[in-house]
């Protein structure tokens, strides 16, 4: 069975829910809505016994660009207000019940990398990128990635990506630790899948008993998270935010101002 609701086209079928960002003409790029459709969906297939695990990937060869920038803009300007739908998904993933598998090709930039140290099983292509460019839009990481990415990975890695915005390749991933293998493209959503179906075969108490010892108190990820949303809401306010939304969309370097 499959619907799409704010370009989020979710399947079910076999145990699995399959969550697809489908808003390829923008990369994928997440609006409020397109949150808002994700933690909705999450939380039906939570609560539906006959799902076991959830699968999150992309279209058109790339699994998103992250937030929409024009959703930036508008809330730094005063003319808009995603934050109610981000913090309600960047909040559940950490409470996720079932296992979350992301299937990533092409890019996976901002929410599209830091959602992934959430993830249970994560595959990504040879062509995968990921890079979390929070300090170059002016604001600050999310997700509770400054806390997740330097257990994952260590400090001077996650440095390297939170803060100076080095990108990194599909093999740099499975160096760091946050993607299992890499999958050739036309294998990369049947491996997902395969390994799904084989979640939903396992005795569910159990499985969620086993992977509740794996991911441990989730009250550290939440409170990190919500030091991060206020951190996060002051910046996208700031001049140097605004400055480097308009800049995106003018297509030319922004100008932070030096002297503060």
């Amino acid at each position: 069975m499959t619907s799409e609701i704010a370009e989020v086209a979710v399947w079910r079928g076999d145990g699995v829910q399959v969550l697809r960002l489908a808003r390829p003409e923008k990369k994928n790029a997440l609006t409020g809505a397109m949150y808002r459709a994700l933690a909705d969906a999450i939380e039906a297939g939570d609560a539906d016994d006959s799902i076991a695990a959830h699968i999150i990937t992309g279209s058109g060869g790339v699994f998103t660009a992250g937030n929409d920038i024009g959703d930036f803009l508008a809330t730094s300007r005063g003319t808009g207000d995603l934050s109610t739908d981000v913090v309600r998904f960047i909040r559940l993933l950490p409470v996720v019940k079932k296992p979350l598998i992301a299937a990533v090709d092409g890019a996976a930039i901002g929410i599209g990398t830091t959602l992934l140290f959430h993830c249970d099983l994560v595959y990504a292509t040879p062509d995968a990128t990921f890079a979390t460019p929070f300090l170059d839009l002016g604001v600050t990481p999310e997700a509770a990635s400054s806390l997740l990415m330097p257990q994952r990975m260590g400090y001077a890695r996650a440095f390297a990506m939170l803060v100076l915005g080095e990108p990194v390749s599909a093999d740099g991933a499975v160096v760091a630790g946050f993607v299992n293998a890499i999958i050739p493209a036309a294998d990369l959503e049947k491996t997902a899948l395969d390994a799904a179906r084989r979640l939903a075969k396992k005795p569910p108490e159990a499985l969620a008993v086993a992977r509740r010892l794996l991911r441990g108190d989730a009250s550290e990820i939440l409170q990190r998270t919500d030091q991060e949303v206020s951190a996060f809401r002051e910046r996208l306010r700031s001049p140097e935010a605004i400055e480097a939304f308009t800049a995106f969309f003018e297509k030319r370097p922004p100008r932070f101002d030096k002297s503060a």
